[in-house]
């Protein structure tokens, strides 16, 4: 455990030093992160305002606060594992990797973080101006800001190792953007990024809450806004254990057999 914990913190060193030699790429990424909500925010701002104020018993002020913290929890939980691991695959840019005694899914892990400890010194101040712009209403409960920080950890853990799961489909087809877009379009709907999935339609809330996108975002964000009785809480961190439970079977089971198909292609 030591020596991977010592490993951990030299991967990070060493992709924290490479994430600073691309300081205009990241600003670019992140005006990206930080644009989507802030639309969405509007939009249902003004359709409360146009419906006399609220909707479905979101106020202006209750959708700012709920997209400001959308797009924290989503910067702290996503990944592009699935954007590059195509390419990877199809120039043998992943060969070396597998040659190392490291499991390739630690170097990512790594690079994540390191991206996002070194974009926080953006993503917070931007977060205060978001707040003095649109003035949301946060209604905080200690134990439930409290009890997000694990649902926080436990939904970046979820959805790194299932898009790392899903990414591994290039080691059988060379082509894998529609299974990109039909997984981020659901992730689009069902994870409350588009809307609260208060709003959705009652099949969308039930589709949701079986599937594993609601426990990997709009959880810990409905969790922190203190929209949550302590009962789904606790329901809700569950059903984040047992959704990481199955993301990891379902990692050594494609991860086996891909890599040994992977291989013999390249032999």
């Amino acid at each position: 455990m030591k020596g991977l914990v010592d490993i951990y913190a030299t991967l990070f060193k060493t992709d924290l030093a490479v994430q600073f030699q691309y300081r205009a790429a990241m600003v670019i990424w992140l005006i990206g992160l930080v644009v989507q909500p802030v639309i969405y925010l509007v939009v249902w701002s003004t359709v409360a305002e146009s419906q006399g104020g609220e909707v479905g018993g979101f106020t202006g002020a209750d959708f700012a606060a709920y997209y400001i913290a959308m797009m924290v929890a989503n910067h702290l939980t996503f990944t592009w594992v699935m954007f590059e691991f195509e390419y990877r695959v199809r120039t043998g840019a992943f060969s070396p990797l597998l040659l190392q005694p490291l499991h390739p899914i630690h170097r990512d892990i790594a690079t994540n973080v390191a991206y996002k400890v070194m974009t926080l010194v953006v993503i917070v101040p931007v977060t205060g101006l978001l707040i003095w712009i649109f003035a949301p209403r946060f209604e905080l409960q200690g134990w439930a800001v409290a009890l997000s920080v694990p649902a926080l950890v436990l939904a970046f853990f979820t959805r790194f190792l299932v898009e790392w799961s899903l990414a591994l489909a290039a080691f059988w087809t060379t082509r894998v953007n529609a299974l990109n877009q039909v997984y981020f379009a659901a992730m689009l709907f069902l994870a409350g990024r588009i809307a609260p999935l208060e709003l959705m339609p009652g099949w969308v809330q039930t589709l949701a809450n079986v599937l594993p996108f609601r426990w990997m975002l709009a959880f810990p964000v409905e969790l922190f806004l203190g929209r949550l009785t302590v009962e789904e809480a606790v329901h809700g961190l569950c059903m984040q254990a047992v959704g990481l439970t199955l993301a990891l079977i379902l990692i050594s089971l494609v991860w086996g057999r891909g890599a040994k198909r992977y291989s013999a292609v390249g032999s």
